[in-house]
């Protein structure tokens, strides 16, 4: 993949062209991941309520996972010979999530937004595996699988946390 600056040029058998979709949709991919993040985060810092403590270690767990597989993704890119995400104003132009900057959020509703937004977080992944399935990045689409699986257990367990009696 051509870069403006040679001394990014990693070496690939990968489809230049192709290789640069599969960059765009995991660059998006990791934009979400980091508003997710973030997000999760400060829902873990402002929850409230009798459901405080589980609710509270529930999205902390989450937020770990989530961060964990931002490097995985970035250095995917990298691997492949793409560039990626530089700074809060490139995650900010990329991603698709919405932030949340209200005050006070009740507990039942940031359960809610966050299984919505990690089922948004699975469909970016599903196209960045298709990215990638299409370039021929069999290792791109393996990760994906498991990222998608974790994503979908979230979704699962805020669900489930969610559900009235």
């Amino acid at each position: 993949m051509a870069d403006t600056n040679p001394a990014l040029d990693t070496p690939t058998d990968l489809n230049s062209n192709k290789v640069r979709s599969v960059a765009d949709a995991l660059n998006g991919t990791l934009a979400d991941c980091f508003a997710l993040y973030l997000k999760t985060k400060n829902f873990h810092w402002h929850v409230s309520g009798p459901h405080f403590r589980d609710y509270h270690l529930m999205l902390d767990e989450q937020a770990t996972q989530i961060l964990a597989i931002t490097d995985i993704i970035a250095e995917r890119v990298r691997k492949t010979g793409g560039t990626t995400l530089r700074s809060i104003g490139d995650i900010a132009r990329r991603q698709q999530l919405t932030d949340d900057d209200r005050d006070f959020v009740a507990p039942g509703e940031m359960l809610t937004i966050l299984r919505d937004d990690n089922l948004k977080l699975v469909e970016s992944m599903r196209a960045a595996r298709e990215a990638a399935e299409a370039a021929g990045d069999t290792a791109t689409s393996s990760l994906a699988d498991e990222w998608i699986d974790q994503a979908e257990e979230r979704a699962w367990f805020l669900f489930e946390a969610g559900r009235r009696s």
